[in-house]
């Protein structure tokens, strides 16, 4: 089973930076894509990026591309998301999530996960 706990969030100013962890402290989500979402206050939760679990295919929601950078480390055991450029419009509830052998189209298309962490808070200030 995946526990994922997600950290790194916090209070920025507009352009700047922060990267969010997310570690699965039972070690066991090699198998597994990994996604992070997001859910700003009266919105629905949406798709950020993804990882695919094999060869590490990344795919990007529109409004984040070439301002965010999803990773993994060789262990598969944690997943990253560099986000610099920031825009207050980033501000949410940022949330990791897993889905085993999942395609990262999956994850864009908000299929079901499998696994959720319990969220970390990004704020962005103008």
């Amino acid at each position: 089973q995946v526990q994922l706990v997600e950290s790194g969030g916090g209070l920025v100013q507009a352009g700047g930076s922060l990267r969010l962890s997310c570690t699965d402290s039972r070690r066991s989500s090699s198998s597994y894509s990994m996604g992070w979402f997001r859910q700003a206050p009266g919105k629905e939760r949406e798709f950020v990026a993804g990882i695919s679990w094999n060869i590490g295919n990344t795919r990007y929601a529109e409004s984040v591309e070439g301002r965010f950078t999803i990773s993994r480390d060789n262990a598969k055991t944690t997943v990253y998301l560099q986000m610099d450029s920031l825009k207050p419009e980033d501000t949410a509830v940022y949330y990791c999530a897993a889905k085993k052998y999942a395609p990262v189209r999956s994850m864009a298309l908000l299929e079901p996960m499998d696994y959720w962490g319990q969220g970390t808070q990004v704020t962005v200030s103008s």
